[in-house]
């Protein structure tokens, strides 16, 4: 009788410590399943930050206290009350707004309604032969009806010879293009060289500039290089390479600080010098 009792007692401790140890083991499989659970939620919530901290103001040129710049929805500008004309217009095209630019051009100029100065008007144009030219090209404004609009304000317009403004600029326009699609985005900036000595058109007296620009900030997850475009305002069949130039030398004829966002040893070193290898570049056919 006693060692059917302790053969019993056995039993009992054997299986009471088998049930035991399935319990431990059922909490420790759920307890791995929930940190599972929480991190998986957490990886899809978080923020992955990019390699690089950018300023959100690293497109735009140093501002000067002139009370001459217009924030618009698609683009910033800085005009000229002297030259009735913008000095620079800034803004980041990004491979969605080129691949979403289905809004139908317009063929209207009209006074900016955030200028609070006498621009130029339709009147500075007729008869002259001079294209009223974007800074701001339409085609990359078409990515919304207002930025369309805007495109067509004249603080975004400067004279230029139709065979320059539908020619070679037009072909430098299409490559900026193809760039804000192949580095998912970039900075732009853009205007006419303006000097004392310009010739004018109209009777508020516009310049029409010699010289116009562009300068280029690739700045993102991909990579970061910086160049400039000096084109003078006639036709030309010859390649965009060569036009191409440092941004430093657009800022020496321009008087233009560009890309003044950037850490200053970052806007020295992309700035100060030109690699067109560094650059993609292909035939534009329009």
């Amino acid at each position: 009788m006693q060692q059917q009792r302790s053969a019993t007692g056995n039993s009992n401790f054997i299986l009471f410590f088998l049930i035991g140890v399935g319990l431990v083991l059922l909490i420790f499989l759920f307890t791995c399943n929930t940190q599972k659970k929480s991190v998986a939620g957490t990886t899809t919530t978080t923020t992955v930050s990019p390699p690089l901290s950018i300023p959100s103001n690293i497109g735009l040129p140093q501002l000067m206290p002139s009370g001459n710049t217009i924030q618009h929805s698609g683009y910033t500008l800085s005009y000229n009350k002297q030259h009735k004309q913008p000095s620079w217009v800034a803004y980041l095209q990004t491979a969605q707004h080129t691949q979403t630019a289905t809004e139908v051009r317009l063929n209207g100029f009209d006074p900016d309604p955030l200028a609070s100065f006498a621009t130029a008007t339709d009147a500075d144009y007729e008869g002259t032969g001079f294209d009223r030219g974007h800074m701001a090209p339409a085609e990359d404004m078409a990515w919304s009806k207002a930025t369309m609009q805007e495109s067509f304000y004249f603080t975004n317009i400067c004279p230029q010879q139709p065979a320059f403004n539908r020619g070679v600029w037009r072909r430098l326009e299409n490559l900026l293009r193809y760039w804000s699609e192949a580095y998912d985005s970039v900075y732009i900036v853009t205007g006419p060289v303006l000097s004392n000595d310009l010739p004018t058109i109209g009777p508020h007296k516009v310049s029409v500039p010699s010289l116009f620009y562009k300068v280029v900030l690739h700045y993102n997850q991909k990579g970061t290089k910086a160049i400039g475009f000096v084109l003078s305002n006639v036709a030309s069949a010859a390649t965009l390479q060569t036009f191409a130039v440092s941004v430093d030398s657009v800022e020496r004829i321009t008087g233009i600080n560009f890309f003044d966002g950037l850490p200053d040893d970052v806007e020295e070193r992309l700035e100060s010098r030109i690699n067109a290898n560094e650059w993609l570049w292909k035939k534009i056919s329009k």
